[in-house]
């Protein structure tokens, strides 16, 4: 990653990417317009082609195909942008995956306009905050954070934003909140700032997000604990739930289909067995639970209640990891690690995107 020199062309050396042409009459540097107008090619934008074979739906080849449009200065941004720096869970579709987001486009004018797939910000776009990215001209990650969660269509969407960037470790909490006070006055500031104070730098997927955001702010219970590993006092780990309430002693564990059969749904049942010795009460949420909130932050409530009434005199659990644990539970810590630590201690991450 390197500061951009002005008007760089777009030359992606990112493999599998294809970069789309203009026509060209000679059919030697793109399709003649006959070629274009057949079936062979595919229209990506204006005056910009493909061949019929390149696959739409990969967000990389989307995000390239929007890059196309870029004047001289300008970059991509949002989601778009976190996706190419290495944003494990931005794949650009809304709706349960149903809906695709157009690729944001920043530019310093508008210079160009709006097409299908692609979005235009005439925002102010200053050269430092532009860098190059295996050929690909992408605003700084916190930058294209703040962009998405300025423009999120709710809080929920906002602080989802703000975790998964935060998963890949390119913002920190820190990071977008200094960020936030430097731009008071641009458009979805206050968005950001109530994100901010919902947003968590450990959470593992989107499904957490929302589970956690089910418990805060549909239960109105007390922000949990994400992803900390949890020790019985001999300092053996118990396990990581992906929401812990220390102080009632629950553990909240969501189960998507990879949960729920096999050798993971054994390894699932022995850890709960091992939470409930330790005297710890534990909630499953699955998808369906996340579609219906009330029902759901009912369901936490009570587990709650139940396990404040039966908590025992003493615990037979903590938080507090031996001497030898790692911590890996923010950004900092995370950035820390060498690249062999972070193949250990971080390859549940291999399963996101």
């Amino acid at each position: 990653m390197v500061s951009l020199p002005p008007r760089t062309p777009l030359r992606i050396t990112r493999p599998g990417l294809v970069v789309p042409v203009r026509t060209d009459p000679t059919g030697r540097s793109g399709p003649t317009r006959s070629q274009a107008s057949g079936p062979h090619w595919r229209r990506t934008s204006q005056g910009h082609y493909v061949p019929a074979r390149v696959d739409s739906t990969v967000p990389e080849q989307r995000i390239v195909e929007a890059a196309a449009l870029l004047p001289g200065f300008g970059a991509v941004t949002g989601w778009a942008s976190l996706r190419w720096q290495g944003g494990a869970w931005f794949g650009g579709l809304t709706g349960g995956g149903r809906v695709e987001l157009p690729v944001d486009l920043a530019i310093s004018s508008a210079d160009i306009r709006n097409q299908p797939g692609s979005r235009v910000s005439a925002e102010g776009l200053p050269p430092h905050e532009i860098v190059v990215v295996d050929g690909m001209r992408v605003t700084t990650a916190v930058r294209s954070a703040f962009f998405a969660m300025r423009h999120a269509g709710q809080l929920r969407e906002a602080v989802a934003v703000l975790d998964l960037a935060a998963y890949s470790d390119l913002v920190s909490l820190d990071e977008m909140a200094a960020y936030a006070e430097e731009h008071p006055a641009w458009t979805g500031v206050p968005q950001v700032r109530d994100a901010l104070a919902l947003a968590e730098e450990n959470v593992w997927s989107p499904a957490e997000v929302s589970a956690r955001l089910i418990w805060v702010l549909d239960a109105h219970l007390p922000s949990p604990l994400c992803n900390r590993p949890v020790f019985d006092l001999r300092g053996n780990h118990l396990g990581t739930p992906d929401l812990f309430d220390a102080a009632a002693g629950v553990v909240v564990e969501y189960d998507g289909s990879i949960h729920l059969a096999g050798e993971r749904r054994v390894v699932d049942v022995r850890r709960e067995e091992a939470f409930r010795r330790a005297g710890l009460e534990y909630l499953t949420v699955l998808g369906d639970h996340l579609r219906h909130r009330d029902r759901t932050a009912a369901r936490m409530r009570e587990v709650r209640r139940r396990a404040l009434a039966a908590r025992p005199a003493q615990r037979r659990w903590t938080i507090d990891p031996p001497h030898w644990w790692t911590p890996t539970v923010t950004v900092e810590q995370r950035r820390a690690l060498t690249e062999e630590q972070r193949a250990r201690w971080l390859r549940h991450r291999a399963l996101a995107g």
